[in-house]
């Protein structure tokens, strides 16, 4: 029989896996503006696909709810729609940034 720690230790560490913050380095902003080719508006957090400059990204950003309370709706992030992203590279995946805001639709959303 699994005790509550050890229940609780492999619920988390799917979720402690996925992705570390500290991966991402900080100390270097990247902005990428282009049309979304691919999005999910999914927990435990939406991604898109974009195409900057001939190179791929996958662009992590934040939970749905808090998309959702910030006034970022899926419907804002359809794949065509033209986005400008800033955020962090990952130091471990090439081509994976992780989004502080994304500017649409003539607004801009603060994710983190």
């Amino acid at each position: 029989m699994l005790r509550p720690v050890a229940i609780l230790t492999l619920i988390a560490a799917p979720v402690l896996a996925h992705h570390g913050w500290g991966s991402y380095d900080s100390a270097t902003v990247l902005t990428l503006e282009a049309p979304i080719l691919s999005s999910s508006y999914q927990s435990p957090h939406g991604e898109l696909e974009l195409d900057h400059q001939g190179k791929r990204w996958q662009v992590i950003l934040a939970p749905p709810f808090r998309m959702q309370n910030r006034g970022l709706p899926a419907e804002d992030i359809a794949p065509g729609t033209l986005v400008k992203i800033e955020g962090y590279p990952s130091r471990v995946h090439d081509g994976e940034l992780r989004a502080e805001r994304i500017s649409v639709k003539g607004r801009t959303v603060e994710l983190r």
